[in-house]
């Protein structure tokens, strides 16, 4: 597990990785939406210059954002001020296993799939839900090279399906079930994420991959791949993403898990409202066509709610669905699994 502190001075790159546990049980994503008049308004503004901010100690928490895009947000809002200005310092740690590293006591709040979260607090892990993230909504693309039309045709083709018993994996068989197709029809393997999944499309690896944006937007812009489907439309009430934290944490320290959660969503909201400069900022850490990341903004407007409220019916369902794939054993009570006192209000 790798370590970094984080002061909020100076750009430390967020490279699209190949993290397993980020990508759902594979469930992050990348992207930037205005925000629906529904989501809360936490109006946040421009932090002023650090030796204008009260002088008072900070306090440190260890957070494990998810990696690549998906925690591209945050960490934009840590170079703006936003946590130190709520009085964190901010240690990010980077894991591929958010829960690990949580019942480990390596790191204190995390960002981490629904799935994961509710399997292992049904399991006995020691852990509270405390939030939705930014978004919930599958943010993944069934992409296909040139020259295949439909789902259909991909019957005795090759598919890449991200990482095997991923919420990637779930996407993946859901389309394809929807379309008359089950993963014993086609040739059906593991590619990883993101940056390796886009290699294994574009080199012939895979004929169509399950992937994030702003890949599936880059494979349109450079002529590599068509769009077949967009997840969310197959699965729109399937959670994605929440952020969790150790019973013992929230019991000793209540007060650090709502400052998070409160310049988190400052954050979200701040990028959201300037996408100009978020994209700079994006382009910095993500090096990729500018093309790409401004139609991958635009079609996933739709996506990034930025509202921090939990959906009982939507972990319903998306446990029923795991469970339907035989990723799941059992449906858990959810109201057991959540501790929601420290959302953001409006």
């Amino acid at each position: 597990m790798l370590k970094r502190k984080w002061t909020g001075s100076g750009i430390v790159a967020a490279a699209l990785a190949l993290v397993l546990a980020g990508c759902g049980n594979g469930n992050h994503s990348g992207g930037a939406a205005s925000s629906p008049s529904a989501s809360p308004s936490f109006s946040p503004s421009a932090s002023a210059p650090a030796s204008e901010r009260a002088t008072a100690e900070l306090q440190k928490i260890r957070y494990a954002p998810f990696n690549g895009v998906s925690g591209l947000a945050v960490r934009y809002g840590i170079e703006k001020g936003f946590f130190k200005d709520e009085g964190l310092e901010v240690e990010l740690v980077s894991t591929q296993n958010p829960i690990e590293a949580l019942t480990s006591k390596d790191v204190d709040i995390v960002d981490v799939a629904t799935t994961n979260a509710i399997v292992a607090a049904g399991k006995g892990a020691p852990i509270k839900i405390v939030s939705s993230m930014f978004r919930t909504k599958g943010p993944f693309y069934l992409v296909a090279k040139t020259g295949i039309e439909s789902v259909e045709d991909l019957k005795g083709k090759t598919v890449g399906a991200a990482a095997l018993g991923s919420g990637l994996d779930v996407y993946t068989q859901t389309i394809l079930n929807k379309h008359g197709l089950s993963k014993n029809d086609v040739t059906y393997l593991a590619n990883g994420v993101n940056e390796a999944a886009y290699a294994s499309l574009t080199s012939g690896q895979v004929d169509a991959t399950i992937i994030h944006e702003p890949f599936a937007s880059l494979a349109e812009i450079e002529g590599t791949g068509k769009i077949l489907a967009k997840g969310w439309d197959y699965l729109p009430t399937f959670h994605t993403g929440v952020l969790a934290s150790r019973k013992d944490f929230i019991d000793e320290h209540p007060d650090l898990v709502e400052k998070l959660l409160r310049a988190y969503f400052k954050s979200q909201e701040y990028a959201k409202s300037n996408l100009d400069e978020y994209k700079e900022f994006f382009l910095q850490n993500v090096k990729i066509d500018a093309g790409a990341v401004d139609k991958a903004f635009e079609r996933e407007n739709v996506l990034w709610e930025n509202n921090p409220d939990v959906d009982l019916n939507a972990l319903q369902d998306t446990q029923q669905v795991q469970v339907d794939l035989g990723f799941q054993d059992q449906v858990y009570e959810v109201k057991d699994l959540l501790d929601l006192r420290f959302i953001p209000k409006n």
